[in-house]
């Protein structure tokens, strides 16, 4: 079985890591340190680390003038609170002064489960690729979200990091290469293309499985950087296998779904179908019970899949 951890404590270890490797780099929270796992900086690097309580708009604010004076910030709270209650501060005060924030956002998604439909955003990848020069990351395991951090780290600009607050199997390796803006082929395919983010990846995986058992070919590929998107490997796909299904832990409006869809009408037209969070809220409930009753499984891709083809 595949060992298992959530992005949000592959987040928190990386930071430990890269603390002694960036000098500057300057950890923040709201108040939320246990649960993002920012706590593990705070305790390396306690003159690096504040905490700026139940005051997202003031983090976020505070985040874009320390990088203004030349420190680069990662800032976290729930995704919930970072692209919707400081939405406003994050655009004008982070976006458009293109300070070097790191908006590393956790228990994004229906995973959030118990805490209910107040905490599960779906609609933060959405909000965050319409600003200007935003980049958007959605790491798909541990290994993943280590590799994109540290480039997130090292490039100058905005970045909105979304992580999870479930375990979730790894399955890249540290040999496996991951690039900012390139999506990767985790399996070959030519009959349609399965293109996933986030949780959604793993998913995509064992539905190419099941796929693969009853003689369909899925392709499988995995879109870290929603924006930039990587839109050669997208047109590629449609043009080879002629259909396309995105799987997202997140609104099939405006996500990772209408980013492909974006690119695939513009380029190279095919049939598409979306898995993600229909047009409803959440509610409260086991994270597993949950994706299963809102059409976020492996089972949903493979009825996704044969509905396009």
């Amino acid at each position: 079985m595949a060992e298992k951890i959530a992005t949000r404590q592959a987040y928190g270890d990386a930071l430990v890591k890269f603390g002694e490797e960036y000098p500057q780099l300057v950890v923040m929270d709201a108040d939320l340190s246990q649960s993002t796992k920012t706590v593990g900086f705070r305790k390396a690097y306690p003159d690096r680390f504040f905490n700026m309580g139940i005051a997202e708009q003031n983090l976020y604010g505070a985040a874009a003038g320390l990088a203004l004076s030349g420190k680069t910030v990662c800032a976290s709270t729930f995704a919930m609170f970072a692209s919707g209650r400081a939405f406003e501060i994050v655009r004008n005060a982070i976006g458009y002064t293109k300070a070097n924030v790191k908006i590393c956002a956790t228990h994004a998604g229906i995973t959030v489960g118990e805490d209910g439909s107040s905490h599960q955003t779906f609609e933060d990848i959405a909000l965050m690729r319409t600003i200007p020069g935003m980049t958007v990351i959605n790491p798909s395991d541990g290994v993943s979200t280590e590799k994109l951090l540290r480039q997130a780290i090292e490039m100058q600009g905005p970045c909105y990091v979304r992580l999870g607050r479930s375990a979730v199997p790894i399955f890249y390796s540290e040999d496996d290469e991951l690039l900012l803006g390139k999506g990767n082929v985790l399996r070959g395919g030519q009959d349609v293309s399965v293109i996933a983010t986030g949780i959604m990846v793993n998913e995509a995986m064992i539905a190419a499985e099941t796929l693969a058992g009853e003689g369909i070919d899925a392709r499988v590929i995995d879109i870290h950087t929603i924006k930039p998107i990587d839109e050669e490997i997208i047109i590629k796909a449609a043009e080879e296998t002629g259909a396309i299904v995105t799987a997202e832990e997140h609104s099939i409006i405006g996500g990772l779904g209408s980013a492909v869809a974006e690119t695939v009408v513009k380029n190279a037209p095919v049939k598409m179908a979306m898995v993600g969070q229909k047009d409803v809220y959440g509610e409260s409930g086991k994270p597993d019970e949950l994706r299963k009753k809102h059409g976020m499984t492996a089972d949903d891709i493979v009825k996704a899949v044969k509905s396009v083809l």
